[in-house]
């Protein structure tokens, strides 16, 4: 019983710190070596499409567009795509304003990945990016990425998220202190080797190295990032290209956007089995493993175990040790519930953000796993809620 109560406890440790800790001494050791990256110049940039899949968004859809048009880029490398496919209301219209940008729209909706895959169809130009309908690029967002593609192992280049929180947060404001801490962790997977995956809300590859996932797959973005890794891409993070959004409209609505990812997260461990195995990418698969596959799979149940066993012990060997642990473990989950209930009664206590979004996700880890296992995830993208 103690056995599996530390190793519970030890790769609880290893999923949300120890890695972390590993990969900063792993890039201190590689730096003696090889010293620190040196950043590519913006001589020679390839040309590229700006690709927007935009979904009933004319609340927001305006603000995109001038924000792309006002990106720094070469005017005579780059080429703008909106995809508007199933949207109902307005959205394909205001589009339709702007000559500069290629409208595909259809009055049929088959989800986002669908949308995708008929506009690449569209693309001449060497690179790709895709943002979402409702985050804003930084202005050198477009140079800041297509500056590592001068690096012929580069497949494809991630930016930041980057979840604006005001004075007034509830406690969707862990969304953007998960980030901060996402990044850094992204900053140093790059540095090391690859980042482990792509997020839609800002990335970008190699157009003729695009393979379309299957129209069933709940986290495209992903899935996409990880078919160039698995061709012996890179993967790179840049920082300095960083898309921002507001937070979820509130905390019901970023619970339904982390259980649709934690699906389509055992969804794409399933797909990605090869990579389980550290044969042909060794260090990819460690990467992933550590960063990925722990979260999305056995670590939140371990949560559970440990929190179980830990109480058997304090009964059966009651030391001062698992007596305090206990304790630590109590006051967390304590704080925890305090912060879901200060936060049904609407009241801000930010210092209980973290426990509570922290057993959120976990939870939504969960539920995501069943809800797949049931196959009740459709690959309809049901947006979640932002603030304005």
């Amino acid at each position: 019983m103690q056995l599996a109560f530390w190793i519970s406890l030890f790769l609880i440790f290893y999923t949300y710190l120890g890695y972390g800790i590993v990969l900063f001494f792993m890039i201190k050791i590689k730096r003696i070596f090889k010293g620190k990256p040196v950043l590519p110049s913006y001589d020679n940039l390839p040309s590229l499409t700006i690709i927007v899949a935009a979904y009933n968004e004319q609340d927001f859809i305006d603000q995109k567009i001038k924000n792309t048009l006002s990106l720094e880029y070469p005017a005579n490398k780059i080429e703008y795509i909106f995809v508007t496919d199933g949207s109902s209301d307005n959205t394909p219209e205001i589009v339709g304003r702007y000559p500069q940008i290629k409208l595909l729209h259809s009055p049929e909706r088959r989800g986002k990945i669908a949308a995708m895959h008929r506009t690449m169809h569209e693309v001449s130009t060497e690179i790709v990016v895709f943002t979402d309908a409702n985050t804003f690029l930084n202005n050198k967002a477009l140079l800041n990425i297509a500056r590592h593609y001068s690096d012929p192992r580069v497949g494809a280049v991630s930016g930041e998220k980057r979840v604006q929180i005001d004075e007034t947060a509830d406690a969707t404001a862990g969304e953007g202190m998960y980030w901060k801490y996402e990044s850094k962790l992204k900053t140093w997977d790059s540095e090391m080797y690859s980042v482990v995956g792509a997020a839609g809300e800002l990335f970008s590859i190699k157009t003729n190295i695009y393979q379309a996932v299957p129209p069933n797959a709940i986290i495209d973005d992903f899935m996409i990032s990880m078919l160039i890794a698995k061709k012996g891409y890179r993967i790179i993070y840049e920082p300095e290209a960083y898309a921002s959004e507001n937070t979820s409209e509130n905390v019901k609505e970023e619970l339904k956007r982390k259980i649709r990812i934690a699906a389509g997260g055992l969804q794409s461990i399933i797909w990605l089995k090869d990579l389980l195995l550290p044969i042909e990418f060794p260090l990819l698969s460690f990467q992933y493993i550590s960063h990925r596959v722990l979260r999305w799979t056995i670590t939140p149940f371990l949560m559970i175990t440990a929190f179980i066993l830990n109480w058997m012990l304090v009964f059966s060997t009651p030391t001062l040790l698992f007596i305090s642990i206990l304790v630590a473990q109590i006051a967390f989950y304590g704080f925890s519930l305090l912060g879901w209930y200060f936060e049904s009664k609407q009241v801000k206590v930010k210092i209980l953000f973290i426990p509570f979004y922290f057993c959120m996700m976990n939870y939504a880890v969960i539920a995501g796993i069943f809800r797949y296992l049931k196959g009740n995830q459709s690959v309809i993208w049901e947006k979640a809620g932002r603030k304005l």
